[in-house]
Formats: structure tokens, sequence, C-alpha cells
């Protein structure tokens, strides 16, 4: 299977996400699944003259193309043009390169929140008309318009993230590369299920506070952030905390709230990320798969009922308070 892989309006993360792909690497994981890219502007030779022969070759047809997979936002301005990123020695902008070749692909790829939506580089006025291959924001249409199906038939298959987890990437190319991947595989905003059907709650390290409302109130403490720090784990899509990125950390394990970067439109929260928004002392944004009575309700009791450990711990920068290991009776 091969892939072109095109770079447009973005800060390039989401390559050095998949570069950092561990046992095995990136390289071997496709390879050995008989996984090229045809070009990569990080990671392979070509340069120039001989890049702009790939993508007319591939734009005649004189080369078939499995996956066109493009990170970054397509920038549309000034009005429309594209011109505010123009693809160096062809004269051509990426918002052209990129709408005549969706149609020659089998499949098309966003990778990254950026490329999926607009993300971070579509933030604030926005003044580059910055979009999503197939989304503006939460709305369909972008850089192609909502009846774009590629010679599959599938939309843009979106692999949002900011950035993309490395593994969230194989696997999605992985699946293609076996026919594993069609449209019932994907949610409503294009998302592949693997991992979308997950939630970044899940598997979190701070559950134990999480189930006793026993919060933190800075950074450095570690309990739940849910409640005044800003983490929406509870409502955001993603498996970080099952598969941890690098076999280790995630945002919530390293201390940092989830900031729902997998959604449209995360990038302008109208509120500091660290920030818990909330009416009459009671968050905004409660878990997604709960109703807010019983939630609230919840709550209170759990909070009744936290250990003396687990409060004092979730307000301490590490563990003060130890588990208190009781003997079982008539042993000594």
């Amino acid at each position: 299977m091969k892939v072109l892989w095109l770079q447009a309006a973005g800060c390039g993360g989401c390559t050095m996400s998949l570069l950092c792909a561990e046992s095995p690497n990136v390289f071997d994981t496709l390879g050995g699944a008989g996984i090229e890219f045809l070009w990569h502007p990080t990671v392979s030779l070509e340069t120039g003259a001989e890049v702009r022969a790939i993508f007319e070759a591939v734009e005649s047809g004189e080369i078939a193309l499995d996956v066109l997979a493009v990170e970054g936002s397509i920038a549309r301005g000034p009005r429309g043009t594209g011109r505010f990123q123009m693809v160096s020695g062809t004269g051509r902008s990426m918002l052209d390169w990129v709408v005549s070749l969706a149609p020659k692909a089998r499949h098309v790829v966003a990778v990254g929140t950026c490329a999926t939506y607009g993300g971070v580089t579509s933030a604030g006025g926005n003044p580059s008309d910055a979009v999503g291959v197939q989304y503006d924001g939460a709305l369909p249409g972008g850089a192609l318009p909502v009846e774009f199906r590629s010679i599959s038939g599938l939309p843009v298959i979106n692999v949002a993230g900011c950035p993309t987890h490395p593994d969230w990437v194989t696997e999605t190319l992985l699946l293609l590369n076996e026919g594993a991947l069609g449209a019932e595989d994907l949610d409503a905003f294009g998302r592949p299920l693997f991992y979308a059907k997950h939630l970044v709650h899940h598997g979190c390290s701070k559950n134990e506070f999480y189930e006793y409302k026993a919060s933190a109130v800075e950074l450095s403490d570690i309990g739940c952030m849910m409640e005044n720090l800003g983490c929406i784990g509870t409502q955001a899509v993603g498996d970080c905390n099952i598969r941890p990125w690098n076999g280790d950390g995630s945002c919530t394990s390293g201390g940092y709230p989830c900031i729902n970067c997998t959604a449209p439109e995360f990038e302008e929260p109208r509120h500091s990320f660290t920030e818990t928004p909330k009416i009459a002392g009671i968050p905004v944004g409660l878990p997604t798969d709960m109703p807010k009575a019983w939630f609230m309700a919840l709550a209170s009791l759990s909070k009744a009922a936290t250990p003396e450990r687990i409060a004092k711990n979730a307000v301490a920068d590490r563990v003060e308070v130890t588990p208190t290991i009781r003997k079982p009776k008539g042993r000594r």
C-alpha cells in the first residue's frame, strides 16, 4: 500500500509523534505490512523536481495512490485562493493539490486535529481561513465538500488528536491495508472507533480520586482535576490512558488536565484550559454517559464517604498518607 503524505498548515507535531512509535518503530510496523511512503516530507529523500514528478504522476493516474494522508489544516485564504500556502516549485497551492489528489486516492486520511477540523491553526480570527480536510470545526465541509467520498466510498478518515497518538495512525493504516476499516467503524465525526469508542477517563491514574470526588486545587496536586482544573477526560474520546504514549505517559498522568484535543473546536474553549467553568459551584461540563441529576447525587454521597487518606492526598503533590493494611483476625 502506497501512502502520499502532505504537510499543510500546522506545526508538524503529528509527524514528530508518529516517529516516536516504539516496539516496533513506525518503519518496522508499516514496512512489515507492506505499507510504504510514496513520499513524506520528513522521512523521504526526494526533493524539488522529484517530488513534483510524484505529484504529477499521481494526478495523471500514472501512479495508483492507496492513501492520501494530510497533516495540518488547509489554508483557503486569501479569498478562497489557497495562496497563503503554496507548494514550492509547483506554482500551485496546497488547497489546489489536496482537491486534485483526493479523488485519485483509494482512501483519504486526515492526521491530527488541524487536518481533521482546523485545530489550533484555525483559532482566533483565523486570518488564513484554515479548515480541516472535510470539516470546518464541527461543521461538515472543509477543503473537500460534504459529499466527497474517496474511491473506496469512504469519507475522509479523521485521526484526530493534537498531536495524534502514533498508534492511532499506524493502526488506521494497517486496518485500511487489510480492508478492515469501513464506514461502520467511524464515529459521527469520522474518527476511527477503535480509539473513539473510549473516553480519556478510562484507565486514568487519578480515577480513585475521581470516584470520591477528591479534587486537586493546584496543578501540582495529585487529586482529580475535573472539579477545579478544567479536565474533561470524562467527555473526551481517546484511549490515551489505556495505551499510554510511548508505553508510559498521558496528559493526566503527567499532571495536566485533558483538554479534549480529539474534538472539533477544542482550541477555543472560551476559558482557560486549566479552569473549570461552573454555575452555582457546579461544573458546567459533566460526564457524557450519566444524567446530571444522578451525577450530582452520587458526587454528594462520594464526598461524604471519602477516606481521610484520599482527601489528604488529593491536595498534596505526592502521597502523604499510605493505605492502612489490616491483618485478618486470628493472625499474628
